[in-house]
C-alpha cells in the first residue's frame, strides 16, 4: 500500500564530465597493434588460430573481433572463434552462441567458423594441485589469441584482476575451470591462483598473443594494445591502473538510496559494478576500502543482453515483481554457484511498484526525513555521464569538477502504475 502523505525528495538531472580518450578507427587500431607482434613469424600459412570472444558487453566487440580475424587472414592464418565465457549462457553451447549472436557475432558476420564446446582438457596441475582446464577446441588449435577488456574485477583484488589472465583462466576454462578456480579461492588467494594457472596455460596452450582493451567512462574504446605472451603480466598490471583511472563514478560518496534502472551480465560480472556502487567487499554495506557508500539499492530491471541472468540482484535490498518475472532461474543459479557467490542471486524485498519501493526504502535509512534523503538514479553502472540526484546530494561537499545541473529540481514523477521513467541515456541501450 502507498502512503498518500509520502513526500519524497525533489530530483534534478546532472551531467558529469569524464576524461574522454577514445579511438575513432577501432578496426584500424586493432590491425596496427597486431602488426606490431609480427605474428607471421610464429604462425605458418594455413595454421589454425583460436580467437577468444567473451560474454561481457565490450564496446564494439563485433568490430574488434572481425578486425582480429581479418588481420589473421591477411597473414594466411586460419582463424576461428571460441566462446570464452566460463559458465555464462546457462553453461550450454547454444546459450553461449546466443550470447555471441546478441553482440552481432555470427559465422556469417565474422567470416570464420565458431567452434563452441563446453568440453575441456586438463592440461596440467598447478603447484597447489589445482587442475588446469582449457577449452578443447582452443587446445586443439595450432595457436590461441586471447582478447579481453582490462578492468577492475567486481570481487577479486590484486595487481591483476579482470583481463587477459582471467580470460585464460575462467573464459577458456569453461564451466569446469570456472567452478574449479572459484572453489580454489576458498583455500588460496586470487593472486596465487591466477599466477599459477596462467603460467601453466602460457606454457602448455600455445598462446601466441593477446589483445588488451581498455574503455573510458563513456563505455567507449579508449585503448587497444597487442601484447606478447611474455609481457602479459607486466602490461596487464599497468593497464589495470589506467582502467581504474577511467572508471565511471557516482558524483557523490554518501547515498541513502541508489536506484538502478537495469543490471546485467553484459554490464558487469556482478550485474552492477561493485567498484561503482561500493559493495566489492560486502554485499550489503560499504567498507573502509570502498570509495562509495550506498545504504540501500533498488534494482528496477534487467538488461536485454543478460538473457535473464540476474546475478547481482542479491546485492540489492529492493526490487519489483516485474524484475523477478524476468529472471531465468537456471542461468542465474548456475552462474552464482559456479562463481562461489550464491548470495548474488538471492531475491531482495519485492514490491508491486517503484513508488512502493521508494516509500519503504526511505524508512530504513536512519533519522533523515525522506524529502531530505540523498537519492541517486542511474541507467546502469556503465553509463554515469547523465543521472538524477536529489537536492540533498548537491549540498554535499567535494562534488566533482565540471558537474552540470540541468534544469530545476522537480518532485519524483510516477506513471499510472506507480513506476518511475528511466534515466534518459542514449548510450545505455542494450
Amino acid at each position: 500500500m502507498t502512503d498518500s502523505s509520502f513526500i519524497g525528495p525533489r530530483m534534478v538531472t546532472v551531467r558529469q564530465q569524464f576524461e574522454r580518450t577514445r579511438i575513432e578507427d577501432v578496426a584500424g587500431e586493432v590491425d596496427r597493434q597486431l602488426t606490431r607482434l609480427q605474428l607471421q613469424e610464429r604462425i605458418g600459412p594455413g595454421e589454425s588460430v583460436a580467437v577468444t570472444v567473451g560474454s561481457r558487453g565490450i564496446a564494439g566487440i563485433a568490430t574488434i573481433t572481425r578486425a582480429i580475424v581479418d588481420h589473421l587472414k591477411s597473414i594466411s592464418a586460419a582463424p576461428f572463434l571460441v566462446p570464452a565465457m566460463g559458465s555464462h549462457g546457462g553453461g550450454t553451447v547454444e546459450g553461449q552462441l546466443g550470447v555471441l549472436r546478441g553482440y552481432g557475432i555470427t559465422e556469417e558476420a565474422m567470416g570464420v567458423p565458431i567452434r563452441a564446446s563446453m568440453e575441456t582438457v586438463i592440461v596440467d596441475r598447478t603447484p597447489q594441485g589445482i587442475p588446469v582446464h582449457f577449452d578443447r577446441c582452443a587446445y586443439e588449435a595450432d595457436h590461441v589469441l586471447v582478447a579481453n577488456r582490462i578492468k577492475p574485477h567486481t570481487g577479486f583484488v590484486g595487481e591483476i584482476e579482470s583481463g587477459l589472465h582471467k580470460m585464460m583462466l575462467i573464459g577458456l576454462g569453461k564451466q569446469a575451470g570456472a567452478v574449479t578456480y572459484h572453489r580454489a579461492i576458498k583455500d588460496h588467494t586470487f593472486p596465487e591462483i591466477i599466477s599459477a594457472v596462467a603460467e601453466v596455460v602460457l606454457k602448455r596452450c600455445k598462446v601466441v598473443g593477446g589483445l588488451a582493451i581498455v574503455e573510458n567512462a563513456y563505455d567507449e574504446t579508449a585503448l587497444i594494445e597487442a601484447v606478447a605472451p611474455p609481457q602479459f603480466r607486466e602490461r596487464e598490471e599497468e593497464l589495470l591502473l589506467q582502467a581504474r583511472r577511467w572508471l565511471p563514478r557516482l558524483p557523490v560518496r554518501e547515498v541513502d538510496l541508489l536506484i538502478i534502472d537495469r543490471i546485467g551480465k553484459n554490464i558487469s560480472g556482478t550485474g552492477m559494478d561493485t567498484n561503482v556502487v561500493g559493495r566489492k567487499y560486502n554485499d550489503h554495506a560499504a567498507t573502509s576500502q570502498d570509495d562509495v557508500s550506498c545504504k540501500r539499492i533498488f534494482v528496477r530491471g534487467l538488461s536485454a543482453g543478460t538473457h535473464g541472468n540476474a546475478t547481482g540482484i542479491g546485492l540489492a535490498e529492493f526490487t519489483t515483481r516485474n524484475v523477478v518475472a524476468q529472471i531465468d532461474e537456471h542461468s542465474t543459479k548456475m552462474n552464482c554457484i559456479t562463481s562461489g557467490h550464491p548470495t548474488a542471486g538471492m531475491i531482495p524485498l519485492v514490491y508491486d511498484s517503484d513508488r512502493e519501493v521508494i516509500e519503504s526504502a526511505l524508512q530504513t535509512i536512519g533519522l533523515v526525513e525522506p524529502h531530505r534523503s540523498r537519492v541517486v538514479q542511474i541507467s546502469d553502472t556503465l553509463h554515469l555521464a547523465e543521472l538524477h540526484v536529489s537536492e540533498a546530494c548537491l549540498e554535499q561537499g567535494e562534488l566533482p569538477a565540471g558537474l552540470e545541473v540541468i534544469g530545476d529540481p522537480v518532485p519524483m514523477t510516477f506513471d499510472e502504475r506507480g513506476n518511475l521513467p528511466d534515466v534518459a541515456s542514449p548510450a545505455a541501450s542494450d
